[in-house]
């Protein structure tokens, strides 16, 4: 016969307690290891979610663009090589740091209390980036809802368009041959006396094509730079309204609920891309984009430059979303003996694969663009906003039932995006359930929609007529160095100061325990290898500063200012944080910073009977509504 308090008996979810109060939460279930978190409901359900946080815009709008500018196909041998050698062993470590606390970005660091500060660092660089991730959504709502017309409204010149907007290109002036004699002439001239122009003399006008002008005259009605702020888009805004409220009601139940929409959200973009792919590889010119893009045109001496290699490994980091705090968030709510090594591993290939794959539905695209607008591939090709919302719109619109088209690809893009939304802000509902578990159990729906309410009125400024600036901005600033500042922090943390054998000890809790040779490969990247290239791409982005520009616009003096504030405010709590912990700490001042570098008491697996010997001593504050719980003879042995 035993006795059990009732707190040590529910740790690991095995029985069904005899609570006096059966209050139950949404975001846990029966089935649940540990009932206070909660854990995801199956592993699809994290696999997903995980693939749909690392597969993003940047996947389908940059890494097309950067494998064609770095030498086609040979570019694909630096981005594998920085993948095993950077972005594997960052993923795979943070997966196992969430998976073994079940603790989120900030209050994971009871592994390291000095290094706290990393963890907020992680989780307000995320705030940023849900402030204008959404805003990206919103225009892919709006290219939605546009999409719903006989004719696309971007494809051709309508009354919107100025005098520089052309479907094709204008001969501006050429040579020709007048009485005997070549005259240079300008190409009214040429037409209207019936002269023909000399082949390879041609000089083009400089114009515009109707998405292009489409996208700033009407979808921004974007002003001139940052200090003409405007009036707020009401359709933008409204789009951005309904963005979310779509995340909002994905999240209200937490993992629960937004597990099981990215069985549709997360898969559904590669039905679409292979549509897209194969609509492509049917059309005149196809052939040549993709030449362009890993074919022929690849040059493998590209390979000797530095830049190619610093792109490389920069795609690689941002690509799978490390330092971010949302690969550790997702982790958290994995069972205890999860083989998270597997797991990371399957979604780092399927990243980058779907990458590749999503180069050459694009690129076939592009190049019948390129084919029917008798332009070179290299004139029609670009990246960010400008591939998304001008090359590649312009591409469909030039199609057979191009409003179809074009639908797909916006309703791809929205759910590549809302993907990547749900994690960040399930990152940030997380950092408050950790920090107050039991106000969250009782008002998880109010809290997740009042983030997103706070958020919306913080995007708004981002919707008006400079708001692309304002996007541009705050991409530029807080998605750069405060991440790997973090990442460089956390990786030396870990390693260099909690000890990286003892880190694989505690992974080994987790997986079982593994051979000296299979720790090998990890022990030389965590060590050696992937700190040295962090610090690298950290030097050379600081080095290569340039002020932010859209475009041909440049920022004014107090926009870069405000991107500087914005950063500073990012990475700031990293040492405020440090110096609170050693003020805080007893003994002299080196007494104080090694105390400082110890776990908490409190670290270690979240639940009790996943302790072991090696974490029997963690102890674990009782709350109190713990406390006012009597011991209850619940079974007997």
């Amino acid at each position: 016969m035993g006795m059990l308090s009732l707190p040590g008996f529910l740790s690991c979810g095995k029985k069904k307690d005899f609570s006096l109060s059966d209050e139950k939460d949404a975001h846990t279930s029966g089935s649940d290891e540990n009932l206070e978190r909660g854990n995801w409901s199956n592993k699809g359900d994290y696999l997903l979610s995980m693939v749909g946080y690392a597969v993003g815009l940047g996947n389908v709008w940059r890494f097309p663009y950067l494998t064609y500018q770095n030498g086609g196909g040979a570019f694909l041998i630096p981005y594998t090589l920085m993948l095993a050698l950077a972005g594997l062993p960052l993923f795979f470590m943070e997966c196992s740091l969430g998976q073994f606390a079940s603790l989120g970005p900030i209050s994971v660091w009871r592994i390291l209390p000095l290094f706290q500060g990393v963890g907020i660092t992680m989780v307000i660089i995320s705030t940023f980036v849900a402030i204008y991730y959404n805003v990206i959504i919103a225009y892919a709502l709006y290219y939605l809802f546009a999409s719903f017309q006989k004719v696309l409204p971007w494809s051709d010149c309508f009354s919107w368009a100025d005098e520089f907007c052309s479907k094709t290109r204008l001969v501006s002036d050429c040579n020709t041959t007048l009485g005997g004699e070549i005259i240079h002439a300008n190409y009214s001239f040429i037409t209207s006396n019936n002269l023909t122009c000399i082949n390879g003399t041609m000089n083009y006008k400089t114009v515009q094509f109707p998405s292009e002008q489409y996208w700033n005259k009407v979808a921004l009605q974007r002003s001139r730079g940052l200090d003409e702020t405007g009036n707020i888009v009401w359709y933008l805004a409204l789009c951005l309204l309904l963005s979310w409220m779509i995340v909002g009601a994905v999240l209200f139940k937490g993992i629960k609920s937004s597990g099981k929409v990215v069985y549709f959200t997360a898969l559904f973009p590669y039905i679409i891309l292979l549509i897209l792919l194969v609509r492509g590889a049917t059309l005149e010119g196809a052939l040549d984009g993709i030449e362009y893009y890993i074919g022929r045109q690849s040059n493998i001496t590209k390979l000797m430059e530095a830049e190619v290699w610093k792109d490389a490994a920069t795609q690689i980091f941002y690509s799978l979303s490390v330092a971010w705090g949302g690969l550790v968030a997702l982790s958290s709510y994995n069972k205890f003996h999860n083989n998270c090594y597997s797991d990371a591993i399957f979604v780092c290939v399927t990243n980058c694969v779907t990458s590749i794959f999503a180069g050459f539905a694009i690129f076939s695209i592009l190049g019948h663009m390129a084919f029917v607008s008798e332009r070179p591939v290299s004139e029609v090709v670009d990246s960010g906003f400008d591939l998304a919302f001008v090359a590649y719109p312009e591409a469909l619109s030039r199609l057979p039932v191009s409003p179809l088209w074009s639908f797909l690809f916006f309703f791809m893009l929205l759910l590549l995006g809302l993907d990547s939304q749900f994690a960040t802000i399930e990152t940030l509902t997380t950092t408050i359930q950790d920090i107050y578990p039991e106000v969250m159990k009782k008002l998880r729906i109010p809290i997740t929609l009042g983030v997103c309410i706070v958020l919306f009125f913080l995007g708004l400024v981002c919707v008006t007529q400079a708001g692309i600036y304002w996007v541009n901005l705050i991409d530029h600033f807080c998605a750069g160095w405060g991440i790997l500042i973090a990442a460089v922090l956390e990786i030396i943390g870990i390693i260099y100061i909690y000890g990286g054998n003892r880190f694989i000890e505690d992974i080994e809790m987790m997986l079982g325990k593994k051979s000296r040779l299979f720790w090998l490969w990890w022990r030389m990247c965590w060590f050696f290898i992937t700190p040295a290239l962090l610090m690298a791409i950290l030097v050379w982005s600081l080095v290569t500063f340039s002020p932010p520009t859209y475009g041909s616009v440049s920022y004014p003096v107090w926009g870069t200012a405000i991107g500087w504030c914005m950063i500073i405010f990012c990475v700031i709590w990293i040492p405020v944080v440090a110096i609170l912990k050693i003020v805080k700490a007893k003994g002299n001042i080196c007494q104080r910073m090694i105390n400082c570098c110890k776990p908490d008491a409190n670290w270690g697996p979240y639940l009790e009977c996943n302790r072991g010997e090696r974490y029997s001593h963690v102890v674990t504050p009782r709350k109190e509504k713990e406390h006012e719980i009597p011991t209850v003879s619940a079974f007997v042995y």
